[in-house]
């Protein structure tokens, strides 16, 4: 067994091989505290297919934080939303790394064994499974590290615990190599750039720290690298294959309509088929292939040459401007708020719903209490959205990234439950896409919010920048398309109001960024941000005044803890009477808050009243209008309050003196009294002669 050992933010993280898992071409274990994460790769065979066929799970085990899963199926099934987007959180670092053309089946597995609050095991299993795979045989570009940074009190922390995390204005992890930052996700309570920036550099900076561990582990323990070779292709057939698709590609890519550009460059790619594909070839397979192959270099590198000899993108813009916008609001009768976003040929149909606290959403987390999300951002991405036929099969992992991001774009300008007692869900229907449908859901959702009522703290708006890099000169590009997101070396989407940042989530094709491109696209970023603003600000600038009639109406009271029981009654019979008479729901804290909701008011406040009535307590030197409940010689009780009484002593029946009770009160008698006093033991002293004193006044 080998181990290496280092420091980093103020506690030591291990990495060691060669005792569990020596079956997987890498395997290691990843310790920090008590946090023990297993990472194993392995490499299959090769398949007949054109990209990567790389899988990457992180999993965790319910016995790593002594618990049994939740549930009726008492062991783990499916991935939790959290693992999902934890996997996709390694494999895009390690993905670009793998030798272009490579196509064995690779299988990257995370499992988390021993969890510890104090240290986040997302980042520990990213540069696990870099490590995996830089100390196997399997070929490889890294290593590669990933930290998390926040930042409390204004200072700048590596690696948080999880309590720090929830008080930091800066949440991003980072995954980066050597050189450069190459992943980045995360968010921001609308901190400036330069700010933004700080927190970035010095995350890579640290992260150099765990590249050294790999980089020595390699050295006592690395396997050789299987060979690998591009596989060859016929030089000569691929020169006469691009002379004849160069000018018909060159002309396709200048198409600025996405179907007709789509389409003409299609058939540009069957004319080359049909030229050089002989069916009588035995080899047609093979240039079949290369014609495929031609086509996306000759698509690939005439775009770039579009973009850095003429200025000019392939719908026809320059690198800074965004496409033209369309905004809708309160497009849907009965939603709750609702917007179409549409900014060039991309569109989203954004929902708000509103409901009681007790529709949110549970949470079974690792680690921690479980909890409950009162706010989520759910995002869909239907075929039709561009022009495809595909099953319709769940949620996929890039559908809860892309609503992940959106989601966490907006929390920072959300009212707290105090001031808007609501769970809010949005919805975001993808209708049309060509690139930055995420950011359309971060516009659109803002809109939504603001049409449904919800006194959000400030606009926010999304905006999705590119990169073309050509060695030394690059090109940065607002508002990418779809294909220049597919074509380009970067997908870099920056979310925030006028103040500054809310979320961040990049990915590149090259080795990292250097901090001169990553502080001008975010410069470039933040001038189309608040372009976007301004446009989202003439549509809807403030919240609406009302709720939508369709919108749950909520009003909350607080009652004294004790009173709880006296809403619920035996076996709730009594809520179960009061949410059937009125047709409201209810909801009950355990610190004596209930919130009343219904879409009408007058059964709203009957519900109120009821329940006040229900769980009022004496107030001293108020007057109430009593009932007489029971004569005794030294005075009566009289029924205040449903189920409170009180004594009115004799002296305090009238201003004279009093021979007998029954000359002045009777039971059944309607009186009014007035609180004298509530003692420790609960015990009410009314007086019938001072409220008489008061009302006459």
């Amino acid at each position: 067994m080998i181990i290496v050992e280092r420091e980093i933010g103020g506690k030591k993280i291990s990495i060691e091989t060669g005792r569990i898992a020596k079956q997987a071409n890498g395997s290691v274990v990843v310790r920090c505290g008590s946090a023990v994460v297993l990472v194993t790769a392995c490499m299959g065979d090769e398949r007949d297919v054109n990209f990567l066929p790389l899988s990457v799970d992180y999993i965790e085990k319910a016995y790593a934080a002594g618990k049994i899963p939740g549930g009726y199926f008492k062991r783990e099934g499916r991935l939790s939303e959290y693992e999902t987007l934890t996997s996709r959180l390694i494999d895009r670092p390690i993905r670009p790394l793998f030798p272009k053309g490579f196509n064995r089946e690779l299988q990257v597995i995370a499992t988390v064994l021993s969890s510890d609050e104090d240290a986040p095991t997302d980042v520990l299993a990213l540069c696990g499974a870099s490590a995996a795979v830089t100390i196997s045989d399997i070929p490889f570009e890294g290593p590669v590290a990933g930290v998390r940074v926040g930042r409390i009190g204004g200072k700048l922390v590596i690696n948080p615990s999880i309590n720090d995390w929830e008080r930091s204005d800066v949440t991003f992890i980072l995954a980066g190599s050597a050189d450069a930052i190459m992943m980045v996700e995360g968010g921001a309570q609308e901190v400036p750039e330069a700010e933004v920036l700080d927190a970035l550099f010095l995350a890579h900076k640290e992260m150099q720290v765990l590249i050294e561990m790999q980089n020595e582990l390699r050295e006592k323990v690395g396997k050789e690298k299987v060979a690998f070779e591009p596989k060859g292709r016929d030089e000569a057939l691929a020169s006469q294959i691009l002379a004849f698709l160069q000018p018909k590609v060159e002309a396709g890519v200048r198409v600025k309509d996405k179907l007709q550009r789509k389409e003409t460059l299609s058939a540009a790619k069957t004319e080359a088929k049909e030229q050089f594909v002989k069916e009588d070839d035995e080899n047609k397979d093979a240039v079949a292939a290369l014609v495929s192959e031609v086509f996306s270099d000759c698509v690939y590198n005439s775009v770039r040459q579009l973009a850095f000899k003429e200025k000019v993108r392939i719908d026809g813009r320059d690198f800074s401007t965004v496409r033209p916008i369309d905004i809708e609001t309160g497009l849907l009768p009965r939603a709750h708020g609702s917007a179409l976003f549409t900014r060039g040929e991309t569109q989203a149909i954004v929902a708000t719903t509103l409901a009681l606290e007790s529709e949110g959403q549970y949470t079974d987390p690792l680690i921690g209490p479980d909890d409950m999300k009162k706010f989520f951002l759910h995002y869909n991405f239907p075929p039709f959205c561009v022009g495809e036929v595909r099953m319709l099969r769940g949620t996929g992992r890039r559908e809860l990234g892309h609503g992940a991001l959106a989601e966490r774009a907006l929390v920072p300008v959300l009212p707290s439950l105090a001031d808007f007692p609501y769970v809010k869900r949005i919805v975001s229907e993808i209708t049309e896409s060509n690139g930055s449908s995420s950011m359309a859901s971060v516009c659109g959702g803002t809109l939504a919010l603001l049409d449904a009522g919800v006194p959000i703290k400030a606009h926010v708006a999304g905006i999705a920048m590119g990169l073309l890099n050509d060695g030394d000169d690059f090109a940065i590009l607002t508002d990418i398309l779809g294909d220049e997101d597919h074509l380009g070396d970067m997908d870099f989407k920056v979310c925030g109001s006028e103040t500054g940042i809310t979320a961040l989530q990049m990915d590149i094709k090259i080795q990292g960024l250097s901090k001169e491109i990553f502080t001008d696209a975010l410069e470039q970023a933040r001038t189309a941000r608040l372009h976007i603003l301004g446009i989202m600000k003439q549509a809807l600038a403030e919240p609406r005044n009302e709720l939508s009639d369709f919108a749950p109406k909520i009003r909350t009271i607080k009652i004294n803890p004790d009173k709880i029981r006296d809403v619920v009654g035996p076996g709730g019979k009594t809520i179960r009477s009061i949410t059937e008479s009125q047709g409201v729901k209810i909801d009950i804290s355990d610190d004596g808050t209930v919130a009343v909701a219904s879409s009408d008011s007058r059964s709203l406040e009957a519900a109120i009243k009821i329940i006040e009535g229900l769980t009022a307590e004496a107030e001293v030197g108020k007057i109430y209008n009593g009932v007489v409940k029971r004569i005794a010689d030294f005075g009566a009780f009289v029924e205040i309050l449903p189920g409170i009484d009180g004594l009115v002593h004799i002296s305090q029946i009238a201003e004279e003196k009093v021979r007998s009770v029954t000359d002045y009160l009777q039971e059944g008698d309607q009186v009014p009294v007035k609180v004298l006093e509530v003692d420790r033991q609960g015990k009410i002293r009314l007086s019938r002669k001072e409220a008489l004193q008061d009302i006459a006044q």
